[in-house]
């Protein structure tokens, strides 16, 4: 079970929300309800993990217009769309948009429980990779601006022996940044420092 994550059921029916609530508490589903997309989005905070349950039709905005503008603000939270009226345009339209699955009311509670629980290991390995990017991030904050010098060209292909005259300076210094570089990164490789290095390039 994933505790930490949140299941955020977004449904302008009191009787869905309800049931779905109870459905998921009993199974130690940590959940949040919203009566309507407007109601989540002037609610919701970046800081935000788990999944979202999102009824497609609702009053006001629809689930497929939500799910659009979320992706707009960067939400990265995978969406399950929910409809009481499914059709296969809409259901295209929800899965080009990214979502884990189109659900169609009454629910199979095992189809249920199976989406949920994907759109929440889709959510834990979101986060797992903010998390090692961020601490790439933190890591490449500490080199000089020489040895970020000496790393871009070593994760081109440079040898040490041309990257001495590229910069002007002395093979060995050369070694000497490229092996403080490396033990500030924590790598001991070229193909974990070109991973590491992708980071820098992307900023």
């Amino acid at each position: 079970m994933q505790h930490d994550l949140t299941v955020f059921i977004v449904d302008d029916d009191p009787s869905v929300r309800d049931a779905l609530g109870l459905l998921l508490g009993v199974r130690g589903y940590r959940t949040a309800v919203f009566g309507s997309a407007e109601a989540f989005l002037q609610g919701w905070q970046p800081a935000w993990s788990g999944c979202l349950l999102i009824d497609i039709r609702m009053s006001g905005m629809d689930g497929l217009s939500l799910q659009l503008e979320l992706i707009k603000r960067g939400c990265v939270m995978p969406v399950i769309i929910m409809s009481g009226h499914g059709d296969v345009s809409t259901a295209r339209a929800a899965f080009k948009a990214d979502a884990v699955d189109f659900l169609e009311k009454p629910f199979d509670d095992a189809k249920l429980i199976a989406a949920i629980d994907e759109a929440l290991s889709r959510a834990r390995a979101n986060q797992n990779a903010l998390q090692r990017r961020s601490r790439s991030a933190s890591l490449l904050s500490e080199l000089t601006p020489r040895e970020r010098e000496v790393m871009h060209l070593v994760v081109v292909g440079r040898h040490n022996r041309d990257i001495g005259p590229a910069l002007g300076i002395s093979v060995r210094t050369v070694e000497v940044h490229k092996a403080r570089l490396m033990s500030k990164l924590g790598v001991d490789n070229v193909a974990d420092l070109v991973r590491i290095s992708m980071l820098d390039q992307e900023e």
